[in-house]
């Protein structure tokens, strides 16, 4: 689920800002947008100093750098066991093939809104529709939590 290039920005703010999460990374058009965490909060400063750290990527993309707000994205087992109870919204690869899932979302859905009732390092279960759904990270392309909840 985590690109290469959130790969490649994690190993060069590891050393400068290592408190910082980055929690998504991914590029849109011309742009290459960030959501970052801090356990002391984002701040406009930080946001800042992130931004000049990859100045580097100025070069190909737009930057946008800002905290995951509400609708936080999801992209590792450890931030789908931190929010189990809220309610997710997890777009999935191509209609996921009945085989790829147990507790088999409607045929065509390549979207599926629940409440995270479990994550493991293979996969999260998702309370969504008619039951319970289990969902490999292969299978996931992008996952937020939804707000109001």
């Amino acid at each position: 689920m985590v690109s290469d290039i959130q790969t490649e920005i994690e190993a060069r703010l590891a050393t400068v800002e290592p408190e910082v999460e980055v929690l998504l990374a991914e590029v849109v058009g011309s742009t290459l947008r960030l959501f970052i965490d801090h356990p002391a909060g984002v701040t406009l400063a930080l946001c800042e100093r992130v931004s000049g750290h990859l100045g580097g990527y100025r070069d190909r993309w737009s930057l946008e750098v800002s905290s995951p707000g509400q609708d936080r994205p999801l992209t590792r087992p450890q931030h789908y066991r931190r929010f189990v109870g809220r309610r997710a919204r997890v777009r999935l690869r191509a209609a996921a093939p009945a085989s790829g899932l147990r507790g088999t979302p409607a045929e065509g859905h390549r979207q599926l809104t629940g409440e995270l009732v479990g994550a493991s390092e293979s996969e999260i279960t998702l309370a969504a529709g008619d039951g319970i759904v289990s969902i490999p990270y292969e299978q996931i392309v992008r996952s937020n939590l939804v707000p109001g909840d």
